[in-house]
């Protein structure tokens, strides 16, 4: 029981590791080759994880051995425009100026019923409105609308809108302080509690999140039952 408790926990933390240096990606935003990656990897864990027969260290080179590769694969595909067409392939276009290419959904092998189940998912029900619809390497699509049909733009309107979109930096995450953040803001312990006081808030382990704007903003919300 031991031995499989430990086993798991090394190959577990070697895939956290390995997977978390090939950076951060959704499932659905894979290329082909780190989708591949994924499914190797998870058959080459599980059996040492089960066979307690086999050394561990089998299971850990293969795998390491894999997220190597495919590091070296994205190096050599930022470098190489050409080496990343001939791995991840290019992206095609569907819909071409409003008009569907029958042709590109037979090569990739994407329906009509598909085309418009992931229009809908964009919230197009009309092809019509569709200008251009690419199909991205990533199978994700996306969709571009004729001018008439898209949301207008206070520029299109020939309006003048104050550019007052800010990134909140969290101060208090689930009670926890964040204190890192709260220094590369300039602000001190001092500052925080006199904002927690404000908001009817003792100390921060009352706080589910606490933020702040480049405007100065702040929103703090309390834990269930805090008050």
């Amino acid at each position: 029981m031991a031995t499989a408790f430990l086993r798991t926990i090394l190959l577990y933390i070697t895939l956290i590791v390995g997977i978390r240096a090939l950076g951060k990606r959704q499932i659905g935003e894979l290329e082909p080759i780190e989708l591949v990656l994924m499914l190797l990897v998870s058959d080459l864990a599980a059996v040492p994880m089960q066979d307690f027969g086999i050394p561990l260290l089998n299971g850990v080179v293969p795998i390491v051995t894999l997220l190597s590769l495919s590091m070296l694969l994205s190096f050599l595909s930022m470098r190489s425009i050409r080496f990343r067409r001939l791995v991840c392939g290019s992206e095609t276009v569907l819909i071409d100026d409003g008009v569907i290419r029958q042709d590109a959904l037979r090569r990739n092998r994407f329906t009509v019923d598909e085309l418009i189940e992931e229009l809908r998912a964009q919230g197009v029900t009309d092809l019509a409105t569709v200008k251009y619809a690419v199909l991205e390497t990533n199978g994700r699509l996306s969709v571009l609308l004729r001018a008439d049909d898209a949301p207008a733009t206070p520029r299109q309107l020939g309006r003048s809108v104050r550019d007052d979109v800010q990134l909140p930096a969290i101060l208090v995450n689930d009670g926890r302080v964040l204190r890192g953040t709260l220094r590369a803001r300039g602000l001190d312990e001092a500052w925080l509690g006199r904002t927690l006081r404000a908001h009817g808030f003792r100390d921060a382990h009352e706080v589910l999140l606490l933020t702040l704007d480049g405007a100065g903003k702040v929103l703090c919300v309390g834990k269930e039952g805090a008050r």
